[in-house]
This record gives C-alpha cells, structure tokens and sequence, in this order.
C-alpha cells in the first residue's frame, strides 16, 4: 500500500518510514529535514512543511493512509499543531481525499488530561503545558471535520527498542495505569493500524 508519512525526519515519523519500507510499502515522507531519512527505491523524500498546502497535499495524494507524526522541541507557546490540523483540513476537502488519517498528538491531550498520573501532570504543567494546549485544539479541529480520522495518543515517549508488547486502549477509564512507549513501537502500531485500520473516529492511547 501507499503511506504518507508526515513528520517523517526524526523520532516517530523516522521509525514509521523505515517500519513501513520494511514491510514492502511505498512511503511519501515529508519533513522539514530529510536528511537523516535513508534513500530506498519505494521511498519518495519531500523537503517541505506539513503547514503549506501545497506541500501537504502533494505527499498525500492518491495515499491509501496517513500518518501525522509531528513533533517539536519547542516548549514555549505554539500553533503548530492546530497550523497543521487547519492545513490538513482544507488539503483533504481540496483532494476529496477519504482515506484514514492517523495523527499522533499525546496522552494529556483532551479529554485524556484528567486521567494523567500525578508524575505526567506534573511534567506537562512545568514543562509542557503550551504544547498540550495547542494539541487539543489540533484534535478539536479534526474532530470536527470531514478528515477520516483517528487520533493516537502516546504516553511518555522514550528512545528504547521495538518490543511489540504495547497495549492500545481505545477507552479512558478511572485508574488506568499509563508508563512509557518507544518511539519505535508508537511507529510499529501505526503501520500496522494503516494496513488495518481498527479505532477509525476513535482516541487510542498507547502504552507500555
């Protein structure tokens, strides 16, 4: 199958290329750094931003799935997230475009920041709080949108191994124990969800 991967030049987005190249799929990898992304024969690169329409809508075109994997080390106040939602929104309507669309946003986004554990909550209003913000009202404005979505939330995100011991959990429940997930295992549950698409119009939490 055809996957665009959005995001594609490091953390998730670089696990989730290489995964699917892995798996014999033909990737379309945007980023605003493609260096770090290997050369492969089903692997096309695109140097450009997942906020210019143009850019997104040629990495998404005629893709049986997407994958926003969107990240940024920047912890002070930011649109990035919601730049993206509202660029995706109106590509998708542009395209007509009905295949799933996955975006990665995190556990603490929504509705999800009531079921944080004391450390989360902790690390998120020190440090993270503008980024959490932004990627709430990125969920808002696809959920109320025509994009066929699914968002994946993430708990702690660490460097470690694929291990493929992961649970996916498409409902918050009261004292439900989140810890920590690889990079490489959210990217591993994300082509596996594009080959089979299970939480459509769902939030899945993904955790260790």
């Amino acid at each position: 199958m055809k996957i665009a991967v959005i995001g594609a030049g490091a953390g998730i987005g670089l696990q989730t290329v290489i995964q699917a190249l892995q798996k014999g799929h033909t990737v379309t990898a945007l980023s605003t750094n493609i260096s770090a992304i290997p050369d492969h024969e089903l692997l096309t690169k695109i140097n450009g931003s997942a906020t210019t329409i143009t850019d997104l809508k040629k990495a998404i075109k005629d893709s049986d799935a997407v994958l926003i994997t969107v990240g940024t080390k920047n912890k002070k106040a930011t649109t990035l997230f919601s730049d993206i939602a509202k660029t995706l929104v109106t590509a998708t309507a542009e395209l007509n475009f009905l295949s799933p669309v996955l975006i990665i946003t995190g556990f603490g986004a929504g509705e999800s920041k009531k079921y944080l554990n004391f450390f989360m909550r902790t690390v998120i209003k020190l440090f993270l709080k503008e980024q959490y913000i932004d990627k709430t009202l990125m969920e808002e404005i696809i959920v109320n949108s025509a994009v066929n979505w699914e968002i994946v939330r993430p708990v702690m995100l660490t460097n470690g191994p694929l291990i493929r011991s992961y649970k996916s959990l498409p409902e918050l429940k009261k004292g439900m124990k989140t810890g920590k997930i690889s990079r490489a295992d959210v990217a591993h549950f994300l082509v596996n969800e594009a080959e089979n698409t299970r939480y459509l119009m769902q939030f899945v939490t993904l955790t260790n």
